[in-house]
This record gives structure tokens, sequence and C-alpha cells, in this order.
């Protein structure tokens, strides 16, 4: 008993000298992990769940010693005033409606009409929606009010222009709630009013509108300097084995969204505010098309 009292100091002070030599390495260990900053902007309305989290757990197959990815959720004005103090991330997904990014991105081993400007692809789309247009019975020839559901920067009523289809503009819960009660024979929504009617259980028929489409949740890449582990989690984002799980969050891939025209992802807030008012005002198909891309 004496023999272990009088090593039990010698043991304390060795603890606390092997402390100090590990914590300082712990440090610096800390200070050179690499982080690479995401952040999602929903400007439109998606299917069900968080694109956030969908990105997130994407994100964590990458982590490794090393390097982190860090995917951050933000409100299109909260992303835009982010901005405006020169705060940046390394990636964004977005829609359209943050068109003032544009200057931020690096170009991409990608195309896709939507997210290029003067030839060089900025961003590519790694998850879609789809315009529909709804009844509850299998007739889509009979004459009655359509309520064009509106929710976020996406340009439904667009859709409703270039698809041919009057219509009321309404909010889109208000639409939705709306058809269901009868108070309209079709509703022109999304994948989010389908998603709504899964989870209620509620049969419906459905036709696709193939002619215009902006609902593309788009990625791009702003950080020069961690460009290359960018791309890394790009690969793994449009991967089919990430695609076969957008079901997750009610959404496409964007190959399955069909669509003749699109709107630039890059389009000014000027531009999306004139080509809104021309579809109100039912300007011929011809002024429409010359503000879109073309597949």
């Amino acid at each position: 008993m004496k023999i272990a009292r009088k090593i039990l100091p010698f043991l304390l002070i060795g603890a606390v000298l092997l402390l100090f030599l590990f914590l300082p390495k712990e440090r610096a260990d800390a200070a050179e992990k690499t982080i690479v900053e995401i952040w999602n902007v929903d400007t439109f309305e998606g299917g069900k769940g968080s694109r956030t989290s969908f990105l997130n757990k994407t994100a964590q197959k990458l982590d490794a010693e090393g390097v982190y990815f860090y995917v951050l959720s933000y409100t299109p004005e909260g992303a835009k005033e982010a901005f405006s103090r020169g705060r940046y991330p390394d990636m964004l997904s977005f829609g359209v409606g943050l068109g003032e990014i544009a200057e931020r991105c690096r170009p991409l081993p990608y195309s896709f009409a939507g997210g290029g400007i003067g030839g060089k692809c900025l961003a590519v789309p790694w998850c879609a929606g789809k315009y529909f247009r709804f009844s509850l019975i299998d007739d889509f020839s009979e004459e009655g009010r359509t309520a064009i559901s509106c929710g976020g920067y996406n340009l439904s009523i667009l859709s409703a222009r270039l698809h041919g289809i009057g219509g009321e503009e309404v909010p889109s819960e208000s639409a939705y709630v709306g058809f269901l009660n009868g108070g309209y024979r079709y509703l022109l929504g999304t994948q989010r009013d389908e998603n709504r009617f899964r989870a209620r259980n509620v049969a419906v028929f459905r036709e696709e509108l193939g002619e215009y489409n902006d609902l593309f949740q788009y990625i791009s890449i702003l950080s020069r300097e961690k460009e290359k582990l960018c791309l890394q989690f790009l690969d793994l984002l449009l991967s089919d084995e990430t695609e076969q799980r957008l079901g997750e969050i009610g959404m496409y891939p964007p190959d399955a969204a069909q669509w003749k025209s699109t709107l630039s992802v890059f389009s000014s807030e000027e531009a999306i505010g004139t080509l809104s008012a021309a579809a109100r005002e039912g300007k011929e198909r011809n002024f429409l098309e010359k503000y879109l891309k073309s597949r």
C-alpha cells in the first residue's frame, strides 16, 4: 500500500503531462480541418420534407478526416442580405430569383439551358418539380374554373399561358383547398399538390404540362479555392444513386421533368416581373419566348 501511495503522484503528473502534450495537436487538427459551406435557398415550393436536410444527408457521405461539408438553410431575403454584406458560401443550391449571384459562379463541366450564360454552364439542376393540371374526374375536356396555384418565385401564370389555360391566380394552400371543396373544376399545380393529395389519399387525375418548366433546384460552385472538393460533392449529388433518393423529398430527377422551354435561373427580378405581367396580359407567345431558354 505504501508503494502504491508513492507511485500515485507520479501517475497523476504523467497523466497531466500527456494531456498537455496531446491537446495542442488536437487544436491544430481542428484548425486544419477544411469546411465546405453549402447554402440551400428554396425559391419555390418543394414536394415534401426538406431539401436542406437532403443535401446534408448526401454531404455526410463525403465527410472525411480533415474535410467537413456544412449545409445551411437560407430564405431568399436572408441570402440576398448576406450577399450585400459580401458573405458567400462555397456552393449555392437555389432556384429562380437570385440572378445577382451569376458573376460569382464558376464554370461547370455540365450543360443545362437554364443554367448557362455566354456559352458556359454556371449552374446545373440537381432536382426538379413538375407542373400539372389536376381534375377530380377523368375528363379534361369539360369547361370549368381553374385555380392557378402560386407560391414562390416560379411563374405558374406563364406555364398556364404557354399551355393555353386560363384561370385565376390563387395562393398555393387556398388553391388546393378550393379545388378539393369544389370551388374550382381544375387546379394548375405542382409536385407540392401531388404530394398533398398522396398524403390525404385523395384520388385525382392529372396531366403533366411539358411546354414550360421553371421548377428546377440548381447548384453552383462559388469558391475557387475549394473547387475540387465542391466538384466531388457535385458528382455525388448528380449521381444515379442520389437521384434514386429524390422521392424522399417528393421531387424528381431533372431529366424526368418534361419541358420545351425554361427560364434562366439567373433572370433578373425585372425580367421575371415583365414576363409575369406579359403572361397575365395575354401577350403573344413569340413575345414571351424571347425571355426563355429552349431545350
